[in-house]
């Protein structure tokens, strides 16, 4: 009952903030904004349950209409204090929140930072915050493709902790290291007493150029099974010309296999995304992906070769008006065993179509 309650309140607000400007201002510091998606998802493995694969965390209902997201939030800007608090339900809150405490599952930010220097842009973050890995966010309309790939669904989302970042006075550069609670966490897990670190660097040469370096450090266990994890990711962002861009983009990480190994388990994840867009209206994006996790340490399939899938997606958008898009896209898996559930039987393949309505405010 609270859920529906949440959702409620949430989409009352949203649908509230249709009638008014795309942006509402109670003074000149705070703004508030709205964001819903619904979507429908149709796959042609037909799970029961209509709860689609255990690694993925988005979209992930098969064959009834959904939300996958609703977002309200406020912002908070001036000199020298910034500050965000948001709000979310659906079904990406549902799935991605599921280890957190009851309280705190709605919470899709909450976080305060600092300037600590006068003529330097130079600040202090902490709270829950976005992920400062990854070229996918929770936001469907900011990403090239509909649905999120393998390597988004199954890296942080948001983070807990505290950053210190820096943005050079030309905005080529932006600069931050991090001290995180875990590995997409808000409250640690019971007897983890570890602190994980993080670092991202950003570089803009240009307008049509963003490449970013990301990584993780950190140990997301209890103090009896620790293993350190070291992750890194890789990707750039091209604006090829007026109509066509691409994201090439690559993750890879390692575990150690035991508490006290030298030896480490290794997983990784190359990514194409591309996108023409035909005019104001109208926009075709494809991306081709691999995941290969072999040993399970993010995905477990108890298969003799593990998680080792290709993805392919086609999808096409309409922006039906400049803040209200409708997508499709195909998407379709290949494993390199018999891991995706139709009916009595184990397939290596699984092929889904999903529609989504965005808006905001």
């Amino acid at each position: 009952m609270k859920k529906y309650l949440v959702i409620s309140a949430l989409l009352g607000l949203f649908l509230a903030k249709a009638q008014s400007s795309d942006s509402l201002k109670t003074d000149n510091k705070v703004t508030f904004s709205a964001y819903a998606e619904l979507f429908y998802t149709y796959d042609f493995n037909e799970p029961g349950n209509h709860i689609r694969q255990n690694f993925l965390y988005s979209y992930n209902r098969h064959n009834e209409m959904n939300l996958n997201l609703g977002l309200v939030k406020a912002n908070y800007q001036s000199e020298n204090i910034r500050a965000n608090v948001a709000l979310m339900a659906g079904t990406y809150a549902q799935d991605n929140m599921a280890a957190e405490q009851n309280a705190l599952r709605y919470v899709n930010e909450a976080n305060v930072g600092i300037k600590i220097s006068k003529n330097k842009n130079l600040w202090i973050d902490a709270g829950i915050m976005p992920s400062h890995i990854g070229w996918e966010s929770a936001i469907g309309k900011d990403n090239i493709n509909l649905t999120r790939s393998f390597a988004a669904e199954n890296s942080p989302y948001f983070e807990t902790g505290a950053k210190i970042s820096y943005t050079s006075d030309n905005g080529k550069w932006f600069l931050s290291g991090l001290v995180l609670n875990g590995w997409q966490r808000i409250a640690k897990p019971e007897g983890n007493q570890s602190i994980s670190f993080g670092h991202q660097v950003t570089y803009k040469p240009n307008d049509k150029i963003t490449l970013n370096s990301s990584s993780f450090i950190g140990n997301d266990k209890a103090k009896e099974d620790k293993r350190m994890r070291y992750f890194h990711d890789l990707y750039g962002s091209f604006q090829l010309t007026d109509q066509f861009s691409a994201v090439l983009g690559f993750d890879i990480g390692a575990e150690q296999k035991s508490k006290g190994s030298e030896q480490y388990n290794i997983w990784y994840s190359p990514n194409i995304l591309i996108k023409y867009q035909f005019d104001n209206k109208w926009a075709l994006a494809g991306r081709l992906e691999y995941y290969n996790d072999k040993n399970g340490v993010i995905i477990n399939t108890g298969t003799p070769n593990g998680f080792q899938t290709f993805g392919y997606s086609l999808n096409v958008d309409y922006a039906i008006f400049k803040n209200v898009v409708f997508r499709t896209e195909a998407r379709s898996f290949t494993a390199k065993d018999a891991i995706f559930a139709k009916n009595d039987e184990l397939k290596k393949g699984n092929f889904f179509i999903t529609t989504s309505l965005a808006a905001w405010f």
